[in-house]
C-alpha cells in the first residue's frame, strides 16, 4: 500500500466510532464493516487530510482509489469517490475500466448510484464514443449493477437526456425480477417525467413494467381523479 493511502487510512482509524459503526452496518443489512464516521464528518475529515498531505498525483490516483477500495470498512470506499470526483475532470476513456471494477466490486446501491450518476454520466458525456459500446456490454452483462449503471447514468443530464437509448435499457431489463433493477427503472423515468411528463405516461402505458418500476415512473405526475393508471393519485 502506498504511503499515502496508509496515512489516509490511520488518519480515518483514529476517528472511528464503535457506538455508530453498528447502526451503520445494520442499515446496510451487514454487508459492509464501518469506522463509524457518518458522512458530514467523513467528509470534513477527508478535506482535512487533503489540506495537509495535499491530493494524489494524477498518475498515482487510480491506484489510490482501488486500494481506498480494498479497505474492509466502507468510509474507505466513499473516500475513493469523493477522490475521484476530484479528478473527473481528467477523466480518459480508459478510466472506464476503473468505474467497471469499481462497479462490480463490493457493490451496493450506495457506492453504484453514486458512480452512476456522478462519475459514469460525466465520462460519457465527455467521450459520447464510449457509451455505444458500454451500454451494449453491460446490459448484457447479467450483472444487475452494470445493468443499473447503464438505466441511472442519465439521471443528471435532464434535456439532454437520449431517452430512445434509456429506453433501449429499460426495455432491455423490464422482465427483470430484481429489485434494484425494478427501482432503477422507475427511478429513471421519474426523473425524466419533470422534463416532460407526458412521454414517460405514454411509454408506461404502452409497455408491461413491474408494478414497483410503473409506481416509481409516475410519482410526481399528477393525475386527474380516475386517470391515474392504476396509482394513487398525488396528493397536495
Amino acid at each position: 500500500m502506498r504511503d499515502y493511502t496508509q496515512q489516509l487510512v490511520s488518519f480515518f482509524h483514529e476517528h472511528g466510532n464503535t457506538e455508530v459503526s453498528l447502526p451503520m452496518k445494520k442499515y446496510m443489512k451487514d454487508h459492509f464493516e464501518f469506522l463509524g464516521i457518518r458522512s458530514p464528518e467523513r467528509k470534513k475529515l477527508l478535506q482535512e487530510f487533503l489540506r495537509v498531505h495535499g491530493k494524489p498525483t494524477f498518475h498515482e490516483y487510480e491506484k489510490i482509489c482501488l486500494e481506498l477500495w480494498a479497505q474492509p470498512e466502507r468510509e474507505f470506499q466513499y473516500n475513493a469517490l469523493e477522490l475521484l470526483r476530484k479528478y473527473r475532470r481528467k477523466f480518459e476513456p480508459s478510466t472506464v475500466s476503473l468505474l467497471e471494477t469499481l462497479i462490480i466490486t463490493k457493490s451496493w446501491w450506495d457506492t453504484v448510484d453514486h458512480i452512476a450518476s456522478d462519475l459514469v454520466g460525466f465520462l460519457f458525456q465527455k467521450h459520447p464514443d464510449l457509451i455505444p459500446m458500454y451500454t451494449e456490454k453491460w446490459l448484457g452483462s447479467q450483472n444487475i449493477w452494470l445493468q443499473r449503471t447503464v438505466i441511472l447514468f442519465q439521471l443528471k443530464y435532464k434535456e439532454k437526456t437520449d431517452l430512445r437509448l434509456l429506453y433501449q435499457a429499460i426495455l432491455a431489463c423490464k422482465d427483470s425480477k430484481e429489485f434494484f433493477i425494478q427501482k432503477a427503472i422507475g427511478w429513471a423515468l421519474r426523473e425524466y417525467s419533470k422534463i416532460n411528463s407526458k412521454a414517460i405516461v405514454e411509454f408506461v402505458e404502452s409497455h408491461t413494467l413491474a408494478p414497483l418500476s410503473k409506481r416509481e415512473a409516475l410519482k410526481r405526475i399528477d393525475f386527474p381523479q380516475g386517470d391515474d393508471l392504476g396509482t394513487e393519485p398525488i396528493k397536495k
